[in-house]
């Protein structure tokens, strides 16, 4: 299943596609005016901004911001609206995938989509692959339970019922990453902090289904995907209410409540109760084990499927001069960045950013993706003053200390996105205020439907960054970024911002 938070190829490349040089082009004229117009003058913040930043105990040297016509060539208004330590180098947190999208949607194209080559070594007999099944990842981002299911029904559709070898995958697209799940907060069950991989399937992660059944006193729990040799509880008393009976909305924190036992790989188990009030429930998990996830979610499902396998799963390299028998396409990149974009999905933007580098000599890395990144904002927006070269990039998804961008870099990119033939793909990947997203639950009654925005939280970061629609038909750039220790208690103080963006724009 997709989880809740997040269903015509072309060959993997990180060259421009065609209309490459006439949109690098007018790229610089518009990163050039974008450039004079946030360093045109300044505004004080607006006091309903100032009076949220101080609610929350954050100073005024925290925040950065930049308010500015989007297409400002157009409409000849190039002084922004506000203009707030616009060269600060600030943590973006999750807005920094709006340039790893953006790059992706330059440097690759729309319609790119990965393909997942499926090979056979050995003639298909009665049934029977007389040889080995070989599965090559190329990154696909969005390799979920559904594609996996069709991916081995495909396999089935070549007469293969029965493998007398290996099932051999294929990882090696990606350069090996020292980085485990738990190193950025130490919570390495949290599916956010899912670690890339060539061939990433269901972002390693095993969806729970929890449903009661008050008539048995238990409820049943589902799991998503099958994990061969791994013992999973099928089902977990119910509790109720102190009268015996569970009050209605009487929920609680079911997921305390259950005692889970899930950092063994090989067991997956509950020494609690599961509260009938809360109906069924959905928990989702990274596995504890990541690196052996692909192999145990695969066998799992293929013999769940009715498939035998003789042999093992195992890691392996694709045989380099034989033809696949078929290959397994993603959705395009259109597609892939509003799921990275809209419900900042972590590891499929880390994934879309190694992609950026994957034709380069010894594999994808964080560090040629980062080469690629900064070569291409130079040719699409050159240098700033004070020689500022771009955003500081680390994994490409904002989930990261060290990740830098200036909100005056990052609304050039955006004026200049704009302008271009991706504007459509990238605005519509963003969450809308109030709608939908990770902005669903926005409160705000003023730009509620008239913001398509990118947000992000950090612990210590906090931010907004995209398009803002004004009721006189003007289109803004907004762009605000909260670096301190109370950083996410500031929240309000950007909405505000968004708030009286569309306002003033209004005028």
């Amino acid at each position: 299943m997709l989880f809740p938070f997040l269903s015509h190829s072309a060959t993997p490349h990180t060259r421009a596609h065609p209309g490459c040089n006439v949109r690098l082009t007018q790229g610089l004229l518009a990163g050039l005016v974008a450039l004079i117009s946030l360093n045109a003058g300044a505004q004080a913040l607006p006091p309903e901004v100032e009076a949220l930043l101080a609610r929350a105990k954050v100073p005024r040297e925290a925040f950065a911001a930049v308010v500015v016509d989007a297409a400002p060539a157009l409409n000849g208004r190039a002084a922004p609206l506000l203009s707030h330590r616009a060269g600060s180098a600030m943590n973006p947190a999750s807005v920094m995938k709006l340039v790893t999208t953006y790059a992706g949607l330059e440097l690759l194209g729309p319609a790119y989509t990965w393909a997942t080559p499926v090979y056979t070594d050995g003639p298909v007999i009665d049934g029977v692959l007389n040889g080995n099944l070989i599965i090559q990842g190329r990154g696909d981002p969005k390799l979920v339970m559904e594609r996996l299911w069709l991916l081995l029904r495909r396999v089935q559709g070549l007469g293969i019922q029965r493998i007398s070898g290996d099932i051999v995958l294929d990882r090696s697209a990606f350069a090996a990453s020292t980085q485990n799940p738990g190193d950025f907060d130490g919570e390495a069950l949290r599916p956010y902090n899912v670690q890339p991989d060539a061939l990433l399937v269901n972002y390693k992660s095993v969806v729970m289904t929890f449903a009661p059944s008050p008539g048995s006193g238990s409820a049943s729990i589902s799991y998503d995907p099958p994990l061969a040799g791994v013992r999973m509880q099928a089902s977990v008393p119910l509790s109720a209410g102190s009268n015996g009976r569970a009050a209605l909305g009487d929920c609680g924190d079911y997921r305390a409540q259950l005692q889970p036992d899930l950092t063994d790989p090989l067991r997956m188990a509950f020494a609690g109760s599961y509260p009938a009030a809360c109906g069924e429930k959905v928990w989702a998990i990274a596995y504890p084990d990541p690196a052996g996830y692909a192999a145990r979610a695969i066998a799992g499902l293929w013999q769940e499927m009715g498939g035998r396998l003789d042999g093992r799963v195992r890691e392996g390299a694709a045989p380099p001069r034989l033809a696949p028998a078929f290959e397994m396409l993603s959705p395009s990149l259109a597609e892939v960045i509003r799921d990275i974009n809209k419900f900042s999905n972590n590891v499929m933007a880390q994934q879309l950013f190694l992609t950026l580098s994957l034709q380069r000599p010894g594999g994808a890395s964080n560090e040629a993706s980062r080469e690629a990144v900064r070569g291409w904002w130079l040719a699409r927006f050159g240098r700033a003053d004070g020689g500022e070269d771009g955003p500081v990039l680390d994994n490409g998804s904002g989930l990261s200390r060290l990740e830098r961008v200036t909100p005056q870099g990052l609304a050039r990119m955006l004026q200049t996105a704009y302008v271009s033939g991706a504007m459509p793909e990238l605005m519509a990947s963003l969450p809308i205020t109030g709608v939908d997203g990770t902005l669903k639950r926005s409160k705000s009654l003023v730009s509620q439907g008239w913001a398509h925005l990118k947000s992000g939280t950090l612990r210590d970061a906090t931010a907004l960054a995209g398009y803002v629609h004004t009721t006189s038909g003007r289109r803004l750039v907004v762009v605000g970024i909260v670096n301190h220790p109370n950083a996410p208690a500031a929240r309000p103080a950007l909405e505000a911002l968004v708030d009286w963006a569309v306002k003033e724009g209004s005028r």
